[in-house]
């Protein structure tokens, strides 16, 4: 089996062309995506070999979605077949002042229903040196997040590098919010690199300071040092990573990122960037750090890779990041102000 390994639920998205609304559409333009599943795809352009786990319908649409990842030279040898049906999710690509809409239909799919017995984790996680999955793939249900952890456990047993993005859906936060936050908090005895802030730790790990409310408060006071480095403290994490956006509208933002240490905080490059497409924008970021410590560069460099790999996926229409390392580096290294506040 590859030495990364992703896992999480891919979904077939729908989205009618270029900007129109929903009520405009005639036709809905096919992409495949996931938060996992797009972090595989782009960490195997970007020369690893990365496997990912998740389950399927053993039907055509299924057969799509493999022949998608392997397309992008995806290990897909532990995907297993069952279930009902891929989870649809339908966006509206938003423009100018009008945001983006996403509209899913996922329950009953076949990663929602698969349960730890579906995957022969000691066999797929062997010879593994990294692990990532996200809070979107324990959010899912109970026996899910039961997968998730037992994952996580072989994974680190294995000696693996874990990586988790909170990545919080609030679809998928309607009920049972108390339990899911106990069940991931728990996961994160494992977790080496964390991509999330303040606002999603509290939103997904039940996180609480006396002194701030970050679920309503200003989003300036979660991506702060005294609060990135709390959380650290708090979780044990090596690395606090979180994107940061500035929103002009739905069509331009400018893009950075931070990452702390329980030592510091470094703020890296900020773009302006355009936006086509800014599904998976999160996943190449994450994607881009990933690649950058595994390579051996420091967490610094390592972060204006990923910010130059999400402002890239930007432009990209889908869910995938179609680009290179030669791209991404020479965008990493063109100006922009990186800094290390101490």
């Amino acid at each position: 089996m590859a030495e990364i390994v992703t896992m999480g639920e891919i979904m077939l998205r729908l989205s009618p062309p270029e900007h129109q609304r929903f009520i405009q559409a005639t036709s809905f333009d096919i992409n495949y995506g996931g938060s996992e599943g797009n972090i595989a795809v782009c960490l195997s352009n970007y020369g690893h070999n990365v496997g990912y786990i998740t389950k399927l319908p053993k039907n055509e649409i299924g057969e799509c979605v493999i022949a998608t990842l392997q397309k992008y030279g995806v290990d897909c040898s532990a995907i297993t077949r069952g279930g009902n049906r891929l989870g649809i999710y339908f966006l509206e690509n938003g423009s100018s002042v009008r945001p983006s809409s996403v509209i899913y239909d996922r329950a009953g799919s076949s990663m929602a229903e698969s349960t730890v017995d579906d995957f022969d984790f000691e066999t797929i996680l062997k010879d593994i040196k990294w692990f990532h999955t996200s809070g979107i793939t324990p959010a899912l249900n109970k026996k899910v997040a039961e997968a998730t952890k037992k994952a996580m456990i072989i994974a680190k047993k294995n000696g693996a590098i874990i990586s988790f993005d909170l990545n919080y859906r609030a679809k998928l936060w309607i009920k049972d919010i108390d339990e899911k936050q106990r069940l991931i908090a728990d996961m994160m005895q494992y977790v080496d690199i964390c991509f999330g802030n303040a606002r999603d730790a509290a939103l997904v790990l039940g996180y609480k300071d006396e002194n701030f409310d970050f679920i309503n408060g200003d989003y300036s006071i979660c991506v702060n040092e005294e609060n990135m480095q709390k959380i650290i403290k708090k979780y044990n994490f090596k690395y606090l990573v979180s994107s940061l956006r500035e929103s002009i509208s739905a069509s331009d933002n400018y893009y950075s990122a931070v990452v702390a240490t329980k030592e510091d905080v470094y703020i890296g490059k900020k773009f302006l960037v355009h936006i086509t497409d800014r599904v998976g924008s999160g996943d190449a970021f994450a994607a881009g750090f990933i690649h950058g410590l595994i390579t051996g560069k420091s967490k610094e460099e390592a972060l204006n890779f990923a910010i130059a790999s999400s402002a890239i996926k930007h432009t990209i229409p889908g869910d995938l990041n179609f680009t290179t390392i030669e791209e991404v580096e020479k965008l990493s290294e063109s100006n922009g102000e990186g800094r290390v506040v101490r």
